[in-house]
This record gives structure tokens, C-alpha cells and sequence, in this order.
């Protein structure tokens, strides 16, 4: 949406008062306005940053309205806004939305092209096939740019559409205070990750080698640790570039954490897990004191988080759906063990289907949580959104987004699936049968995930919880599991349909 900054009521009453034709945006205005000083507590601004007091609010609400009824008939300000009540005004057009996406969306595709691709050829490595447990733990490591990045988008998204992030020392508190943040959860959730790899292991084969468990611990923490330092830093760079040059960062925040996420993760993961792998028997206490120095600094960066005013509550809300996310994205790992480990192939499209939908769910759950936070506040949902057909996807602005974020599914697998067949990966004879049973998958995907991300979002809304922390894991991890299996079932199918090829020789 347009660029709504938090003002005084002094700056609103200049502003939006003076004509009827300029109610509804007066109307939009005011109220990011009084969510911004509402939630201040939650989001921890001070009245530096938001420069309207309660009583201001309240006092001014009246003298507005009054004055709004002489010129607009009598016109009452609402309590919230719908999709209805926003104007061409502060609604992007298709074509706006389109341009922003689609760019990020085609360099997010092709850095999961290239996790793909990186995938098929370290999944031959010996660490790989003497270790089959890192399968299991690929998705739940390559979920951390959905469980953490995407989430830290979101949230960063909504603070600078809101105007949070416009004053210089609330702003470097807000960044410091969530990198932090991020550092603790993918340490958490990277021992949790390897711990489900090892449990998972020990239910389907029945054994599990305490050795194999160091290297996994010792691996997933490192990857996890470095891989968000290293995502947090770009997101917050794009925020900040897209906040200079006028750009939703709805739109370009969360694809460019998926270009990067997944090669990022699993290129660190490879190459530690290899290296530990090559030294572990020898030299066991180099993954000891690894491990070691990693867990030392986790209460150090408790400490940090817990004192900042801008992640304190988060540090203790945000834990349910990051671990649950990650349990349903080790459930997509297991069926990506064993499927590997008959169809190498599946390597090289899992991180490409897996991240195109997690990718277009994403953007779809930050433009929504953007709007519900710009036009109403935590708890109550618009009423033009709420029904009997349950916050489904059927009419507004939110089914113009999802249509246009679906178009981009067919073409933009279309050219990744070239760009794999031309380099001749995937270990699959790419007939019009599977790229029929591909683009078939996928579509079948992503339209479950729009609907999950509509339901999702509206509902978490509802229950109080912000969508920005509780929606993304969900949707990325739910992405993981259903593509993997699809994917998987694919392979099966074409398998028996007429390419036995498909199968590892």
C-alpha cells in the first residue's frame, strides 16, 4: 500500500479534513495512526516515535468526526477499515504489484535452482551417504529462512509501513534487538533440528550412532548460527533500501530471503558437515569445542534480546510456531530420505518446488498482515473479511494478490525446469509427461497454500497472536511437507506410468 507515515493529529487535521473526496484516505490515515499508539506498548515505541498521546487521540477523534459529518454527510469514522473502504488511492494496481514481485520472485526461483542443483551433487558425498540422517534435516535447516528470515521480514515490513522504523535510534534498536533475536531462536531450533533427525532415525531404523549425533548437533548449530547472521543482515539491508527508494517491502522482502536462504543454509551445511565428517574420528574434539563455544553463546545473546524493549516479549512468544514448524518441516525430511534414496532426482527439485511455494505463501501472509495492521487492530478482524465461507480467498484484494502471485507459478517453474534440464541435473528424462506431472504438482501446491496462508492469517488475527511471528512457519514448513510428498508421488507415478528411468541405477 502507499507509503502511510505515523503523524500527529495536528499534521491529520491539515491534511485529510478539508475536502469529502479525501475521507477515505483521512479515514486510513488516522487509523495506522491510532494502531501505531494503541499497540505502542507491544511494539514498545515511545512518544518520541509516535508523536499522538491516548487523550489526544480520543479528544481529536470527536472534533474530526464532527467536523467529517458537516462536509461528508454525515459520515461516521469508522472503527476499522475492509478491503472495501481503501481507495485506488492506497491500493496497489495489479501492474504495481507484478512489477515489484515478479523480479525478486524469478532471482528467488533461481537461488533455489541452484540449492537444487548444489543438493543433487552433495547428496553423493560421503558424509552424505555415510550420514543418511542429514536428509531429515535438510528442509527443518532450509525452513529457517520461512521460521526466522521471513518472519523477520514481515515484522520489519510492518514496522516501516507503520512508520516505526522512521526514527534513527527506535530503528537501530529494532534491528540490533531482532538480529539478536533470530541468533537464539536458530540456535534453539538447529539443536531441536538435529535432535528430530536423530530421533527420526532411531524409530525407522531402530539404531542410532552417538558419533553421527555429535556431527549432526555440531553441524546444524554452526549452519543455523551463521546462515541467520548472515540472511538477517541482508533483510534488514533490503528493508532499508526498499524504505529509501519507495518500495513496498511486502513485495521484494521475503523473495530475496528465499534467493538467498536456501543456497546460503545448505552450502554451510554441506561444507561443515563435510569437513567434520573428514575429521571426526581423528579429531573429535574439534566438533566438542565447536559445539561448546556455540551453546556458550546463547545465554549471552538472551541477555542482549531480553533487554531490548523491541524483541523482549517476542523472546518468549515466538517459540510454538517455530518448533512446530520445524517438527512439520522433519516430517518433509523423512519423506525426502527416503525418497532419495530411490530417486536421486527428487535432490534437485525438492528445494525448487519447496521454496517457489513457501516463497509466493510468504509474500501473500505479509501483504495481508500489512493491511490488517494498517486498518484495523490485533483482535478485531475487518467485517468485510469475516463469513460464513471462513476467511476463504473470494473476493477483494486479497484474491487480486493471490490470483497474480498463482499466475506466476507456471511460467517461473517452466524456466527453472529448462534451466535444470539444461544442465543436465535431475537424473530424469524430462518428457511432456513429467513436465505435465511438475507443473501439475505444483499448482496443486501452491493454491493450498494461498488458501492455508487467507485462513492462517485472518485467524491467528483473530486469536490476538500477530500473523507477522505466527503465520510464515507455518505456511513455509506446511509448504515443505506437502511438496516434498507430492514430489515424491510424482516420481512415483511417472515411474509407473512409462519412465523407469526415474529410479536409481
Amino acid at each position: 500500500m502507499g507509503e502511510l507515515c505515523v503523524a500527529t493529529t495536528t499534521q491529520l487535521r491539515c491534511l485529510f479534513s478539508d475536502s469529502a473526496q479525501h475521507t477515505v484516505l483521512y479515514e486510513h490515515s488516522y487509523m495506522a495512526t491510532w494502531n501505531a499508539v494503541r499497540h505502542r506498548h507491544r511494539y514498545n515505541v515511545d512518544d518520541e516515535t509516535i508523536l499522538v498521546q491516548d487523550r489526544m487521540i480520543d479528544t481529536d477523534y470527536q472534533e474530526l468526526s464532527a467536523k467529517e459529518n458537516n462536509v461528508a454527510d454525515n459520515k461516521q469514522l469508522p472503527d476499522q477499515l475492509s478491503a472495501e473502504d481503501i481507495t485506488v488511492d492506497t491500493v496497489e494496481s495489479s501492474w504495481a504489484i507484478l512489477s515489484e514481485v515478479t523480479l525478486p520472485f524469478l532471482i528467488a526461483g533461481l537461488g533455489t535452482v541452484c540449492a537444487g542443483l548444489l543438493l543433487d551433487v552433495v547428496q553423493h558425498w560421503r558424509v552424505f551417504v555415510q550420514v543418511p540422517e542429514i536428509f531429515i534435516m535438510v528442509p527443518a535447516l532450509l525452513g529457517l529462512k520461512g521460521n526466522l528470515e521471513m518472519t523477520l521480514a514481515s515484522r520489519l515490513s510492518t514496522a516501516s509501513n507503520l512508520g516505526l522504523m522512521d526514527n534513527p535510534e527506535s530503528n537501530w534498536k529494532i534491528i540490533t534487538g531482532n538480529i539478536s533475536l533470530t541468533q537464539v531462536q536458530a540456535l534453539v531450533v538447529g539443536f531441536l533440528a538435529s535432535l528430530a533427525a536423530v530421533i527420526f532415525k532411531f524409530i525407522t531404523d531402530g539404531h542410532v550412532s552417538i558419533i553421527h549425533g555429535l556431527l549432526l548437533c555440531t553441524s546444524s548449530l554452526i549452519t543455523a548460527s551463521l546462515a541467520s547472521l548472515f540472511l538477517g543482515i541482508i533483510m534488514v539491508s533490503v528493508i532499508l533500501l526498499s524504505k529509501k527508494y519507495n518500495i513496498n517491502p511486502d513485495n521484494v522482502a521475503t523473495p530475496i530471503a528465499a534467493s538467498f536462504g536456501d543456497l546460503i543454509t545448505l552450502s554451510l551445511l554441506s561444507g561443515i558437515s563435510n569437513t567434520f565428517y573428514l575429521r571426526l574420528y581423528n579429531q573429535l574434539y574439534l566438533a566438542l569445542l565447536s559445539a561448546a563455544i556455540i551453546i556458550l553463546l546463547l545465554p549471552v545473546l538472551w541477555i542482549v534480546t531480553r533487554r531490548n524493549e523491541f524483541t523482549r516479549d517476542l523472546l518468549y512468544s515466538s517459540w510454538i510456531p517455530i518448533v512446530s514448524a520445524m517438527i512439520i518441516s522433519s516430517l518433509g525430511g523423512l519423506i525426502l530420505d527416503k525418497a532419495v534414496s530411490k530417486y536421486h532426482g527428487v535432490a534437485v527439485f525438492s528445494p525448487v518446488v519447496n521454496g517457489v511455494g513457501g516463497n509466493i505463501a510468504a509474500v501473500q501472509a505479509s501483504r495481508i498482515s500489512t493491511f490488517l495492521h494498517q486498518s484495523s487492530h490485533l483482535g478485531l478482524v475487518p467485517t468485510a473479511e469475516s463469513g460464513s465461507c471462513g476467511y476463504c480467498i473470494t473476493k477483494g484484494i486479497h484474491l487480486r494478490s493471490a490470483l497474480l502471485l498463482y499466475s506466476l507459478v507456471v511460467p517461473g517453474h517452466m524456466i527453472f525446469l529448462y534451466i535444470i534440464s539444461y544442465l543436465g541435473a535431475g537424473h530424469a528424462t524430462y518428457t511432456l509427461v513429467f513436465c505435465l506431472f511438475y507443473l501439475i504438482i505444483t499448482l496443486i501446491q501452491v493454491a493450498l497454500l494461498l488458501i492455508c496462508t487467507n485462513w492462517l492469517v485472518f485467524k491467528f488475527w483473530e486469536w490476538e497472536c500477530d500473523p507477522d511471528n505466527y503465520a510464515i512457519p507455518y505456511l513455509t514448513a506446511l509448504g515443505d511437507l506437502v511438496g516434498t510428498g507430492l514430489l515424491a508421488a510424482a516420481f512415483v507415478v511417472i515411474e509407473k506410468l512409462n519412465n523407469a528411468s526415474l529410479a536409481n541405477t
